[in-house]
């Protein structure tokens, strides 16, 4: 049974009809994207005050990070009626993925977390059910689900499929079934949200009924509340991604460098006004997307059950 406490933080992370369209920039430096080029600490503070104040008000949360994002939440760019999600992890999109290994955000926890007021934890993780360290992680995701529950915090875990070769990408067929085996693997051990990727890779399989049929399997394998993620590809790309992830049952999305990713390439005299326009354009766009077509999170969710000194 769903505790108040989650309930309550997920219901603010979401619409009235319980759909999420989440605006996402806990990336670092580097992770803005191929050819933006790296930015220093203010600057990066500065570029993430920018997207939120600009297409913050157009999502349901924002997700970002405690060290350069925080200023989003103190200077007031993001607005209190906006939900906020905090990773708990340090990433690197820059190295190959078989070498990414599990960097926790020094001297962040859950307790951080929860008394700074975020309405849900993140966690990034590289996995597939067949890895050699899949009982070791798993293990993490469980301690993970365990101090979410402490401290009703909903847990929104992000389990990426990889290619056990580096020098060898996944096949389309391959990714398919790490993606759904990855949804079937957490589905049932507490976490709240998943946040899954795209089970097929667009720029090789261009047949969208391939597309519709993996999105439909991916959700028969989801028994909680899914959304999805962008994972750098293109904006046009990710709309029909997020049409037929949200027709086939996601509740939403949590998408970032395809809707910013253009801006971290233009200087910053021009940010401003690419921000106010397309990439507003963008967040609204998926924000009806996900309120037109995606199942409420309710509908897997179970409701708390209150009465007389529920609390006692």
């Amino acid at each position: 049974m769903t505790s108040v406490g989650k309930y309550r933080h997920l219901s603010v992370c979401s619409d009235s009809r319980g759909t999420m369209s989440v605006l996402a920039i806990d990336h670092r430096s580097g992770e803005l994207g191929a050819g933006a080029p790296p930015k220093k600490a203010e600057e990066l503070v500065a570029f993430k005050k920018r997207i939120v104040r600009l297409l913050g008000s157009a999502a349901t949360a924002v997700l970002t990070d405690p060290d350069y994002g925080i200023h989003t939440v103190i200077d007031g760019e993001l607005p209190g009626n906006i939900g906020y999600l905090a990773p708990l992890e340090l990433t690197d999109y820059n190295r190959p993925l078989g070498d990414r290994g599990m960097d926790f955000l020094p001297d962040w926890d859950m307790g951080k977390l929860a008394r700074m007021g975020a309405n849900g934890a993140k966690l990034y993780m590289l996995f597939r059910p067949d890895a050699p360290n899949a009982a070791q992680k798993t293990a993490v995701v469980d301690s993970i689900i365990e101090q979410c529950a402490k401290y009703e915090i909903p847990f929104f875990h992000e389990p990426i499929a990889y290619s056990l070769d580096p020098d060898k990408p996944l096949s389309n067929e391959e990714r398919r079934q790490i993606v759904i085996a990855n949804a079937r693997h957490f589905t049932d051990r507490g976490v709240d949200v998943l946040k899954m990727e795209f089970p097929i890779d667009c720029n090789v399989e261009k047949d969208e009924n391939v597309w519709r049929e993996a999105a439909a399997e991916l959700d028969a394998a989801c028994t909680v509340p899914w959304a999805l993620l962008s994972a750098g590809v293109g904006f046009d790309v990710f709309v029909k991604q997020a049409e037929i992830a949200c027709a086939a049952g996601a509740s939403g999305v949590i998408a970032g460098r395809a809707i910013w990713g253009d801006a971290a390439l233009l200087p910053e005299a021009e940010q401003e006004a690419w921000l106010a326009t397309v990439g507003k354009d963008r967040m609204e766009r998926l924000t009806a997307i996900c309120r037109g077509l995606g199942q409420s999170w309710k509908t897997r969710t179970p409701t708390p059950k209150v009465g007389v000194r529920w609390y006692a």
